[in-house]
């Protein structure tokens, strides 16, 4: 669901956020439009609008826990945490958790990845929410939610400050709502 579809129609603060995304055209290969959010982060308007609009839808969810997907989920993930008294719990790639982790194998929409959880992380029925920058494929979140749940956590909703509609990507959430600021700039 875009946040358009939720009642911010004609919310300032999208456009905001929308206009401080950058556009790289064949990146990392020929055919990506690449949403560079690096420019959101500079606009710190924009990136307050970012926290601000999800803080607010999950602040009275009950969440215990955001999961950040590494790495532009680590950007996003704490402050809502903290926001909304949630902990936060890093997605890694691989290698680069101590410890005891589980591990999850996605495919990207231009190659193939895994992300690692510490086993300790989680606890059994803690209500999740998974953050991450972008949504294409769908292929990581729905490790995401897959490492999450193999740990006992129940999986809430997944958000992304931008989601690519074309791919499709909520159809591989397993029925987890998807939360969408905005949809991608291109360039003419």
């Amino acid at each position: 669901m875009f946040a358009v579809e939720n009642g911010l129609q004609g919310d300032p603060r999208l456009q905001a956020i929308s206009d401080a995304i950058r556009v790289i055209p064949h990146f990392p290969k020929t055919g990506i439009m690449f949403q560079d959010i690096t420019t959101l982060l500079l606009d710190p308007v924009a990136f307050k609008h970012v926290i601000d609009i999800f803080v607010d839808r999950y602040k009275h969810m009950n969440i215990s826990l955001v999961a950040g997907v590494e790495a532009r989920g680590f950007i996003f993930g704490p402050p809502i945490a903290l926001a909304i008294g949630a902990k936060f719990v890093p997605l890694r790639k691989p290698g680069k958790l101590p410890g005891r982790v589980i591990s999850e194998e996605y495919e990207l929409e231009y190659g193939n990845d895994r992300l690692e959880m510490s086993m300790e992380a989680v606890k059994t029925h803690e209500r999740a929410l998974v953050i991450d920058d972008l949504v294409a494929t769908g292929g990581t979140l729905s490790a995401s939610i897959n490492l999450l749940e193999r740990a006992g956590a129940e999986v809430v909703e997944c958000a992304c400050v931008v989601g690519l509609p074309k791919f499709k990507g909520e159809c591989r959430l397993k029925g987890k709502p998807l939360y969408v600021l905005v949809e991608p700039s291109q360039l003419d």
